[in-house]
């Protein structure tokens, strides 16, 4: 039997990770001047990033229910078990509708074997745990063991991020405790992290470079054998930010690895271009 592991594009992976045998992407919808995307599929981050830049304000929407129904039904009647870690339920509903479709095949596929995980995360947060409940699915693991490992990852994700312009995630009703933050002095800078899977504001920090040396040192705080991690950092079509932190990373912390993605569409519409995150283990 083959383990089917499913993920949903707001892991911001790139489309090439889902070519791997057993994989499976689920993407959300992005809707741009009355035409609807499927993230990953018909639209790239690049595409929208420049949308964005041009003044369009894009709109997401979750997995479509239909999506979830196919690969639901494909995976009862394969007999194969899966696992789907998918976005955070504080910031999407997919992870609920996910689970009602799954209630819903299981009503016509009793045996159906499908366990759904909320990552608790968004972008490479979420992704990191993808990519090693993947590692865990290659090397032959059991449906369990890559439950555990996608578990575990959860559990122990932190997430650091900072955004050019707080007004998209708080027009999208995407970020608690934003008033605070909003409409402050020039070249303040937030600094945000993710809490029980809702983003929420940290600290202000004035200028880049303070702001960057705070991210290091709270990954020193947080962090957990720093040097044995894979770190992820993704952007918003500034991969030069991204290099610069990862350099800081790399001279203070000697990572096993840095992984760095462009922010996905439907993540990328709420967060705006400039933004960078960091994501470890604590």
């Amino acid at each position: 039997m083959n383990v089917k592991l499913f993920a949903d594009s707001a892991s911001d992976l790139p489309v090439t990770f889902f070519d791997q045998p057993n994989i499976e992407l689920l993407p959300l919808q992005v809707h741009i001047d009355g035409h609807d995307y499927e993230d990953l599929v018909t639209i790239q981050p690049k595409e929208v990033f420049d949308k964005i830049r041009e003044g369009h304000v894009p709109k997401t929407s979750q997995v479509s229910p239909d999506v979830f129904l196919r690969s639901f039904t494909e995976l009862a009647k394969s007999g194969d078990p899966g696992v789907y870690i998918a976005f955070s339920s504080q910031l999407s509903g997919t992870y609920q509708t996910a689970v009602m479709i799954k209630d819903q095949v299981k009503e016509e596929y009793p045996d159906l074997d499908l366990t759904i995980i909320d990552s608790r995360s968004a972008s490479l947060g979420y992704g990191l745990s993808v990519i090693k409940a993947a590692e865990v699915l290659h090397a032959g693991g059991t449906k369990d063991e890559i439950v555990e490992t996608a578990r575990y990852h959860v559990e122990h994700m932190e997430h650091l991020f900072t955004v050019e312009d707080l007004e998209y995630l708080a027009k999208g009703g995407r970020v608690s405790k934003a008033s605070a933050f909003l409409g402050g002095l020039l070249n303040i800078k937030p600094l945000l992290h993710v809490e029980d899977g809702k983003l929420v504001p940290l600290e202000k920090h004035r200028g880049k470079k303070k702001l960057l040396k705070r991210i290091l040192d709270l990954m020193e705080e947080r962090g957990n054998n720093l040097s044995q991690q894979t770190i992820g950092i993704s952007h918003g079509d500034d991969e030069e930010l991204a290099l610069e932190m990862k350099a800081m990373i790399e001279e203070r912390f000697s990572p096993k690895d840095v992984t760095i993605n462009i922010i996905g569409c439907a993540v990328g519409s709420h967060t705006g271009t400039g933004t960078l995150a960091i994501y470890f283990l604590n």
